[in-house]
């Protein structure tokens, strides 16, 4: 049976209890004949793949049948993240491999749709909050954009798909002040105590902790800043550089969080402690270590992971009698809920947090400022209530 798709002549015909169909595109630089394949149970199936296989010839598609969705988010994965983050590139490899491939991994790319993705999304609703749904659906998303830009696919249809709503996450918290007071004395045995300290009195990232180095603690030396390396701790005023981060090329998370923060008593404190155990595992360490100028790093100077100062902070909080649902993040909060309650102004607020405007504030610290929020709503109370007595 002869049929013209397009341009070109196809032929189908019997072969092995099923149907083939076959169409010729001429003759390749090698003077081979050039032939499409396609076989399926009936004439009409083999038909619309030949179909298929005109269309994508012509739109410039070169994906192979076997080519899934698997292998277009491991192409991803290796070639479309150059450069990110280390702790970026870990996140979206273990979203991939949880999520996503052996979920709807085996689909064939083209052979894809919007109603598979809807699928596989509803299906994640009960397993994983908004914000790891909103991740996965990303991964798919730009796994195909990438094989788009290499002409593997016509169409996205994942970002044909809205994303559902997942279950709730576990919101963030704050420590009290008897919590954090707690935390603060079962710290100090531990090698966290002054990353602790540091982090819950001056309420930086803990991203931005962890990239925290030497030269950028800094003393109020002969009328100006210097390096604590240089000048030493023997002086009344000290502050920290907040101008890094862990994230890809080192940058803050905004320009305005770029910041400096003078330091409590407290704080500075336990960082002069900090330097001196620091300097004894230095040596202990001899040639293995590694020499980064890391405040916070690892007993041979590397880098710390953020998996393994989450479990440190765990325990101290277990110690503490708080028990271990808590996260470094949340020093942040706590920072911003103890300032809050002390009658701190959302300005001062969130200018000691990098953020740009009030707006942000307000919204990620909306429960940690709930005194200042409805400070507003009690002064109207009280004016009206005078006026119509």
């Amino acid at each position: 049976m002869k049929i013209i798709i397009g341009k070109h002549e196809a032929t189908i015909y019997p072969e092995n209890g099923g149907w083939t169909g076959a169409i010729s595109l001429g003759f390749g630089p090698d003077g081979k004949r050039t032939r499409i394949k396609r076989k399926g149970k009936t004439k009409t199936a083999v038909k619309e793949k030949l179909v298929k296989a005109v269309a994508d010839l012509e739109a410039g598609i070169k994906t192979a049948e076997g080519y899934t969705v698997a292998d277009a988010v491991n192409d991803w994965l290796s070639k479309g993240l150059k450069g990110r983050d280390p702790q970026t590139v870990t996140t979206n490899r273990i979203l991939a491999d949880k999520h996503v491939i052996p979920l709807i991994g085996d689909r064939r790319l083209k052979q894809l749709s919007a109603d598979d993705v809807d699928e596989w999304l509803d299906g994640l609703t009960d397993k994983l909050a908004t914000r790891s749904l909103a991740g996965v659906h990303a991964i798919l998303k730009r796994a195909i954009r990438q094989a788009q830009a290499r002409d593997k696919v016509v169409r996205n249809v994942a970002e044909l798909v809205t994303t559902p709503k997942g279950k709730a996450g576990r919101p963030s918290k704050a420590l009290t002040f008897e919590q954090a007071t707690a935390v603060l004395d079962k710290a100090k045995a531990s090698r966290l105590h002054a990353y602790v300290v540091l982090s819950l009195m001056t309420g930086i990232r803990t991203e931005e902790a962890r990239a925290l180095r030497w030269d950028h603690v800094v003393a109020w030396a002969d009328g100006q800043w210097r390096p604590v390396i240089k000048a030493g701790f023997d002086y009344d005023r000290f502050a920290i550089y907040v101008w890094r981060s862990v994230r890809a090329g080192g940058d803050t998370k905004t320009e305005k969080s770029r910041r400096t923060l003078e330091l409590p008593q407290e704080a500075t404190d336990a960082l002069r402690e900090h330097r001196k155990r620091q300097t004894t595992e230095r040596l202990a360490a001899g040639d293995l270590w590694q020499d980064d100028n890391l405040v916070f790093c690892s007993p041979t100077g590397k880098a710390l992971d953020a998996a393994n100062v989450r479990r440190a902070f765990r325990l101290i909080t277990k110690k503490a009698g708080i028990g271990e649902d808590w996260t470094p993040r949340e020093l942040r909060h706590s920072f911003v809920s103890i300032m809050s309650d002390s009658g701190v102004s959302i300005e001062t607020i969130a200018d000691l947090c990098g953020h740009a405007g009030t707006a942000v504030t307000e919204e990620v610290y909306r429960h940690q400022l709930k005194p200042v929020i409805t400070k507003g709503a009690e002064t109207i109370n009280a004016v009206f209530k005078k006026q119509s007595a």
